[in-house]
Formats: structure tokens, sequence, C-alpha cells
């Protein structure tokens, strides 16, 4: 037997022993890995905290561009002390992975055409070309829904939200038409669950199974997704504002429908619906994960899995309990 296969089987005992252990068991699988060699691998220095928040729908670009309410308006700005109008795009859109242009009018050609504000939805652009002095638009904004949007306007004036002033000339859809996922989505009548049951003495066992059965997922990837991200820990927040047992971003959680995401088996069910999105989409669990992890954008930006060590881990890590426990 190599060192190889040893390493390989002493992950599998060890995410085993994870699942049998409760919630309050601060021995993780990472944690055991580590201590057995020196050269595991440890999340990048300085990567922001992703998890599922990151997954990038309207609403969590709405939230994400709420943060720099206040910021100063400044022309080429491109940082949160001063920012330009195209600024705020571009750092709002990167957070989840897309690379959009520097400028408005090469941002107001990024993504898909929307007919009109009727169908506009949250994290939509919406741009207007108010100078004949410049090619294209000159004025950018993230739309929010209900009539208003973010922008950064001018000089002398900082991030606001405002009412839409008037139709826009352009209005983009940077996200794909998939990426808001509602409760709607899928049908509550039962669908066959890939993968066992998960055993009563796991914690929240229960909500699992029946989100497994309800949504085709397999109610131990779903377990272990919950290992991961929070060490069953229904009331845990992470650094970056995620929440629950599933951490959940509050926009994102709300866009699942989920109104309480403390609440594990609301969040064990809207995570359900996520993953089940995430890998029809992206056609494999390994995929459909790191798209929780890192979001939608990330795994289309590098097509695959991103080459953040995080996410790399996260994968990995899960799919070897998963592996371990069927």
């Amino acid at each position: 037997m190599t060192i190889g296969d040893v390493t390989s089987r002493i992950s599998a005992i060890q995410a085993q022993l994870d699942m049998l252990a409760p919630a309050s068991n601060p021995v993780s699988s990472a944690a055991f890995a580590n201590a057995l060699s020196a050269n595991s691998l440890t999340a990048a220095s300085g990567m922001p905290s992703v998890g599922a928040g990151a997954t990038a729908d309207g609403l969590a670009v709405v939230d994400e561009a709420k943060q720099y309410l206040g910021v100063p308006y400044v022309w080429g700005g491109t940082s949160p002390t001063g920012m330009d109008c195209s600024g705020l795009v571009q750092m709002v859109y990167e957070k989840f992975g897309y690379d959009l242009p520097r400028l408005s009018a090469d941002q107001a050609r990024s993504g898909q055409p929307v007919a009109s504000m009727a169908e506009a939805r949250p994290g939509d652009l919406i741009a207007w070309d108010n100078s004949s002095r410049n090619n294209g638009v000159d004025h950018i904004a993230i739309y929010m829904g209900d009539g208003k949007m973010i922008e950064a306007p001018r000089t002398g004036l900082n991030v606001r939200i405002v009412d839409v002033p008037s139709t826009p000339d352009v209005i983009r859809r940077i996200l794909p038409d998939t990426a808001a996922v509602t409760s709607a989505s899928f049908s509550p009548t039962a669908a066959p669950t890939p993968g066992g049951a998960v055993p009563s003495f796991v914690p929240y066992a229960d909500a699992f199974n029946t989100a497994g059965r309800t949504y085709g997922v397999n109610p131990m990837l779903l377990s272990a997704v919950a290992r991961q991200e929070s060490g069953f820990d229904a009331k845990a927040v992470s650094g970056a504002g995620a929440q629950g047992i599933m951490q959940l971003m509050p926009g994102t959680a709300k866009g699942l429908g989920v109104t309480d995401p403390f609440n594990p088996t609301q969040a064990i069910d809207g995570a359900a619906r996520l993953l089940k999105d995430l890998m029809t989409r992206f056609g494999s669990t390994e995929l459909g994960l790191a798209a929780y992890n890192a979001g939608p954008g990330a795994v289309l930006k590098y097509n695959g899995i991103p080459p953040y060590a995080e996410t790399q881990n996260y994968v990995r890590s899960i799919m070897t309990t998963l592996e371990a426990t069927t």
C-alpha cells in the first residue's frame, strides 16, 4: 500500500467519524488532515470568504452594491474610497467572478439585452446615452427592482439609491437567466432520491432526507455540505455574513424564499433547491459544489472548478465525505 493509499483511507475514515459527530464536535476532516500532513492545502492568503453567499443572483448583486452606499463619486475611481458609475458596476460584479469592461459604454454591451423595464430584474444594468460627445452610453447603474436603482451619480454626490429617472436607453442582463432560483422553479412532488438516507443520529437528518426526496438531491450530499459549511451549527454566521446551517447570504436566502436562514428546515430546503439548480446547470456534482462555494460566475469564468485553494479543498472534502458514507 502506498502513502497515497494510506492518506486516502485516513480521509475516508475521518469523513465517516465527522458524519457521526454531533454539531459541537470541534474536529473537522480538514483539521484532521492538516495534523497528518504538512503538505495539506490551505485557503489562499487574502482570499475572500465566499461560501454559498457568493452565488450570483440579482438580489445578491444588489446587496453587494449596497455596501458602497455613501462612497463619494470620483471620476475614474475604482476603489471603496471613491468610484464613478462604471467603477461601481465593475467592482460589484467582480465579487461574483464577472470581469466586466471598465467603461460604461462597453459594460452596456456586455451580457444579454433586456427588451423593456417590464422585463428588468434586480441586478440588471440600466444605462443612458446623455451626451452626443461620447460614443455610446455615458451613465450606468444597477437596477434594484420596484423602479429603483443604485448609482454613482456625479462629482459632489455619493453612491445612492434613487428612482429610475427615465426609460433607460440600454438594459443588459449579466447574470444567466437561471441564476435567480425560486421555490416555484421546482415541483413540490417527491422525486427519485439518488443515494441513501441520512441516518437518524446525524443532526437534522429528517430535514436532509425530506429535502432530498422532494428535489431529487442525495440527502447525504446535503448533509456533507452542511457539515462543511457550518459543522451543523444552525446559528453560524460567517465573516462575510453568510447565515445558518447552510451558510446562505441574506440576498440568496431571500431569492430562494427562505425567510429565516437560521431555521434549519428552511435553510436545508432552500439549499437543496439551489444545489439541484447548480448541478443541473453545470452537469456534475463537483461543479455544482464549486458554484455553491465560489459562485456560478467563477465556474463559468474558468470553465470548471476555479483555481481557488478554498474552493478546490471544499469540493474535495465534500466528495470524500460523500464517497465514504455511500
